[in-house]
């Protein structure tokens, strides 16, 4: 009796620590025939993000967000409050949910061939370099993160 008492006494701090150990859900505004946005919401899942797909195309989502226009790409995501858009890498994002900065979110323009999703066999190994860049609040940009 007494180790079942004990075992409910530690199921409220149990589930707030597995809780706690869960990434946010990234969702994800795409257009259900992209292919590389598939790839990279793969490589998201891949590297233990939990992804929800919205097929419905991203200008709605990428405007609402306050994303600049000359930083679009071809899909547009959220997570804890952040936006991300474009072929940003997991790790990124992940380090980005650790530091919490006070900014708008992340992006990646364009669709730089070696980037995840933009990574498939079609491009026989090419890796363009390309950057990373942390969007503030207010509109500008810094580099975030250089790939080379």
């Amino acid at each position: 009796m007494l180790l079942c008492g004990v075992a409910l006494a530690m199921l409220p701090r149990f589930a707030w620590a597995q809780a706690a150990s869960q990434s946010p859900m990234v969702t994800v505004w795409k257009d259900p025939n992209c292919g590389c946005c598939k790839l990279w919401v793969e490589h998201l899942r891949a590297n233990g993000l939990s992804v929800q797909v919205r097929d419905t195309g991203n200008i709605g989502a990428r405007r609402r967000l306050g994303v600049p226009s000359g930083l679009a790409s071809c899909h547009t995501a959220e997570v804890a409050g952040y936006v991300v858009e474009g072929h940003v890498p997991a790790r990124e994002i992940q380090r980005l949910l650790k530091e919490k900065p006070d900014a708008l979110g992340l992006a990646v323009p364009a669709m730089p061939i070696g980037s995840p999703g933009m990574d498939g066999p079609v491009y026989g190994g090419r890796k363009d370099a390309y950057e990373v860049l942390l969007m503030t609040k207010y509109g500008g940009t810094r580099v975030y993160q250089r790939y080379p």
